[in-house]
């Protein structure tokens, strides 16, 4: 995202914001871990454990996201030339494990609770204590997600979303307390804990899906599309071709590089602030969280018919069409060699 289209916090002050965030999320996780815990043992209903042993899940994975964000937060060194961002998609990984084991064990106990029999009890004060922890959390999930984006933090964002799921499941386990309590139709109990187990495992489906993506760097459209839109917004008439893009993520970082097809007598100094311009300008559109390199190429003869130098001094055929720099052609092979597979 453009620093013209969003506020962004300096990359300086982003530390700590992830800190805070985690340590409150942290905090709260402990505080709704208690309350519906002793809800639990209150009620003894099966749908309020479900939503206490996600609480257990959350607590763990905010420990996991405090120390992958206090980790990926060090600068590269030697041993880790690229940062340490990666650990953000171990952590959404971890954590999206977490809740998908979570989920099976709460579908485990409400099977468990259909077949022997269950009779929940003081349903009235199960139902206060998780509709006030799920309206915490909803609050919580709703500022995880903010500050994730504003710091661009994958482990923020994805402790958001299970803040937020933690919270729908505390609505639904709400629903499901409120009708047993006043059908007295006990067997309720029981399906609205599976019904909450079978939505948590598809967001932990999401989080480790997530997950993998980063790890193994597939591409991020929305970066390659503003790459090519960056190019094209200072393209020059030298810029003769765009080609071999790509780039891949760890963290907050971006790492992109694509080659540039330059007219072969240009001076080494005239191509190097070229090169120096657009490094500047894509790093720019990033808030300074990108890192870009670029491979500047020397055009051949075979460029003539694309190429819009009208000054060259070498061309040796008119240019016959315009060449567009688009997120297709600036992905695939140099124009040079697929005229020559054409011609």
């Amino acid at each position: 995202m453009s620093v013209s289209s969003e506020m962004m916090v300096a990359p300086i002050d982003r530390q700590p914001l992830r800190r805070k965030a985690a340590l409150i999320s942290f905090g709260v996780g402990i505080l709704m871990f208690v309350t519906k815990t002793g809800a639990y043992f209150i009620t003894d209903s099966a749908a309020i454990l479900s939503d206490a042993m996600e609480s257990v899940v959350h607590v763990i994975a905010t420990c996991v996201a405090l120390y992958s964000i206090m980790l990926a937060g060090r600068p590269a060194d030697r041993k880790h030339p690229y940062g340490y961002g990666k650990v953000e998609y171990f952590s959404a990984g971890l954590e999206g494990t977490l809740i998908f084991l979570a989920a099976m064990a709460i579908c485990y106990a409400a099977v468990d609770d259909i077949i022997k029999g269950n009779h929940p009890k003081s349903l009235d004060i199960g139902a206060w204590a998780v509709g006030i922890a799920g309206a915490i959390n909803l609050g919580l999930g709703a500022y995880l997600i903010r500050t994730g984006r504003r710091t661009n933090s994958l482990v923020l964002i994805a402790d958001g979303k299970h803040v937020l799921t933690d919270s729908y499941t505390s609505i639904g386990v709400l629903v499901g307390v409120l009708l047993v309590y006043f059908t007295k139709i006990t067997i309720l109990d029981p399906i609205f804990a599976i019904a909450v187990g079978l939505n948590i495992i598809w967001t932990g489906y999401q989080l480790i899906s997530e997950s993998i993506r980063g790890l193994m760097n597939t591409i991020d459209p929305q970066t390659l599309q503003k790459t090519v839109d960056v190019v094209n917004r200072h393209r020059t008439a030298d810029m003769i071709d765009m080609h071999r893009l790509r780039s891949w993520s760890a963290g907050e970082r971006r790492f992109i590089d694509f080659h540039l097809t330059l007219p072969f007598y240009m001076q080494l100094q005239k191509s190097h602030a070229i090169q120096d311009a657009l490094h500047d300008a894509i790093s720019h559109e990033f808030s300074d969280q990108a890192e870009v390199m670029l491979h500047l190429d020397p055009c051949t003869f075979t460029c003539c018919v694309i190429c819009g130098k009208s000054d060259c001094p070498v061309r040796s055929e008119e240019q016959h069409t315009s060449h567009e720099f688009t997120m297709a052609t600036a992905q695939g092979d140099p124009a040079h060699v697929l005229l020559e597979r054409a011609g």
